[in-house]
């Protein structure tokens, strides 16, 4: 029996990140960002962390993920609940991780062929 990974050529992966910017699928990417296996969605979150407002967990949302990935720069931080509380309450699932863990698991699930997004935020400068 033979066994072999199928790949997607057309699914973005995280293939590297750096201060300020992902590579998704070998090209750069600057700035915060939503990820899909589908999409790029830059400008995400522009004011940065501590600006996170209820619109921009709306996009999320409207996005209709089965699974959130949220990345919150170096460091892990929560964001406020009255933020969250819009995921919570159309049942999907959510993740709050630095942002290697973000890129990583944002890989696995997306190759998995889940109906996940991977929001990102990088650390001001």
């Amino acid at each position: 029996m033979k066994l072999n990974l199928e790949r997607n050529p057309n699914l973005n992966l995280v293939t590297g990140y750096g201060a300020g910017h992902l590579m998704i699928n070998k090209v750069r990417h600057d700035g915060n960002m939503v990820i899909g296996s589908d999409r790029i969605l830059s400008g995400w979150a522009a004011g940065g962390f501590d600006a996170l407002t209820a619109d921009d967990f709306g996009l999320l949302l409207a996005l209709q993920p089965e699974v959130v990935i949220i990345g919150t720069g170096s460091q892990l931080r929560f964001p406020q609940h009255v933020l969250l509380r819009p995921l919570i309450e159309a049942g999907v699932g959510f993740e709050i991780m630095d942002l290697a863990a973000a890129c990583r698991t944002y890989n696995i699930l997306a190759s998995e062929g889940r109906a996940v997004i991977a929001a990102v935020m990088f650390d001001p400068v």
